[in-house]
C-alpha cells in the first residue's frame, strides 16, 4: 500500500504551523520583555528620590502667602510661629533622576516609630506647585493657620518644648505618576534652629521594595 501524501502534506502543513506559532509566541515573549525593559529605564529617568539638602548647598528663600519670609538652609529646616501661625519649611535635595513635583504633605509631632505613612486622603495639599530639580536642590514649605486644627496643640507643643516632629511628603514625576512618599524629622539643633532629616520612603504607585 503506497503512502498516503494527503495525510504527509496534512502534517507537514500542521508542523510547520506549529513551528511557526512557537516562533511567533517567543517572539511576542521577547518583544514583551523589550518593551518592559525599555518601559522601566524610561520610568527611571524620569523617577525623583527626595532626601534632606546638604550642608553645602545654596540656602532657599521661603516665600509664604501671608508674606512671611524665612532663609531654608542647606540640611536646615524652618519651625517657628508668628501671629498664631506655625510656619514650617524642609531643605530638600532631590537624589533622582526625574523633576520631583510635590502633592501635599502630613505633619505630626514626635519623631521616632516605623508606622506606616497616613492614607493618601489625609496629606494636605500644597497651595502652591513646589517642584524640586533632578540632582538639584530645593524646600518644601507650608503652615498650620487654623486654630482648630487638629495638628495645631501638638505641633506648638513641640515648638515650645523643642522636641521633634515628622512631616510626610507626597509627591511624584513631573507627569505626576510614580508616587513616593518620605518621611523627614525636624530635629532641634544646638544653635536654636532646626536640622532636616530623613527617615524612610515608600512606593505609592509601585511595589514597595521591602
Amino acid at each position: 500500500m503506497g503512502p498516503d501524501w494527503q495525510t504527509a502534506s496534512s502534517l507537514a502543513t500542521a508542523g510547520g504551523t506549529l513551528v511557526l506559532a512557537v516562533a511567533t509566541f517567543s517572539a511576542v515573549r521577547s518583544s514583551n520583555r523589550s518593551a518592559r525593559v525599555a518601559e522601566e529605564s524610561l520610568l527611571a529617568g524620569l523617577r525623583p528620590l527626595l532626601i534632606p539638602s546638604r550642608a553645602d548647598d545654596p540656602p532657599h528663600k521661603a516665600l509664604w502667602s501671608d508674606r512671611h519670609v524665612a532663609r531654608v538652609e542647606g540640611g536646615r529646616a524652618v519651625f517657628e510661629e508668628a501671629n498664631g501661625v506655625v510656619y514650617l519649611a524642609l531643605g530638600l535635595r532631590n537624589a533622582g533622576n526625574g523633576i520631583a513635583l510635590l502633592h501635599g504633605w502630613h505633619p505630626r509631632a514626635g519623631a521616632f516609630g516605623d508606622d506606616a505613612p497616613p492614607p493618601l486622603e489625609d496629606f494636605r495639599r500644597l497651595t502652591i506647585d513646589l517642584y524640586v530639580s533632578a540632582g538639584g536642590s530645593g524646600y518644601w514649605e507650608s503652615a498650620i493657620r487654623g486654630q482648630d486644627d487638629p495638628m495645631r496643640a501638638g505641633m506648638l507643643e513641640a515648638l515650645g518644648e523643642r522636641e521633634p516632629v515628622r512631616i510626610d511628603l507626597l509627591y511624584g514625576d513631573l507627569h505626576g505618576g510614580q508616587r513616593m512618599i518620605s518621611r523627614f524629622i525636624v530635629m532641634p539643633a544646638g544653635d536654636d534652629g532646626w536640622y532636616c532629616q530623613g527617615s524612610r520612603h515608600w512606593n505609592v504607585d509601585r511595589p514597595d521594595p521591602r
